[in-house]
């Protein structure tokens, strides 16, 4: 007995850690649990309708745009699903390092985030996968987890990317979304 309630003290721990690292990392997202467009404002800006159309021209597309970004991690939020992208970006940072003898460091430390077991992140690949990406921890290297990311980004471009397009969110978001320039109302003249 003393045993599971030092388990569930740890898990709360941990559960109570995660929140807080999403709450640092995410923001505004998580103030309001209806999320809309106010919470993928960049300054006094937002998109506009046009570039949320844009965005169901493919996933790439969707990546590639900081609003775009913004409004899928914030779906993937709402659908606790949000260690795909923060992996899928951390692998990019990670091909991106330029000073090699970082490399196994930080290969440990997102290894430890998404790919191990009991991950606190872990991100659903399979097992395959999972060996593959453990097996070229012995030597990291800037493609030791391409696998693992193929295998996500594949899930997000599949999966999650149809879901968000058919989400009421995206669907208030392309309501809200501001008009283009040349559909804009003219300023009153004093």
């Amino acid at each position: 007995m003393l045993n599971m309630c030092k388990g569930l003290a740890t898990l709360s721990t941990c559960c109570l850690e995660r929140a807080k690292q999403l709450r640092e990392r995410l923001g505004s997202f998580l103030q309001k649990p209806d999320w809309n467009l106010t919470c993928c404002k960049v300054g006094k800006h937002k998109p506009t309708l046009e570039e949320c159309q844009r965005w169901k021209e493919s996933f790439e597309r969707l990546l590639s745009c900081k609003y775009g970004l913004c409004a899928f991690t914030a779906f993937l939020v709402s659908e606790f699903s949000e260690e795909n992208v923060a992996f899928y970006f951390a692998c990019e940072e990670y091909r991106n390092t330029k000073t090699l003898s970082k490399l196994p460091a930080k290969a440990r430390k997102i290894f430890d985030e998404y790919i191990c077991t009991d991950a606190p992140r872990e991100i659903n690949i399979d097992h395959e996968t999972r060996d593959i990406t453990r097996a070229n921890m012995a030597a990291p290297s800037l493609s030791c987890f391409d696998a693992a990311q193929h295998k996500i980004y594949l899930l997000m471009a599949k999966d999650c990317y149809p879901r968000f397009l058919r989400s009421p969110a995206y669907k208030d978001l392309l309501r809200q979304a501001r008009p283009p320039k040349n559909q804009q109302p003219a300023e009153k003249k004093a």
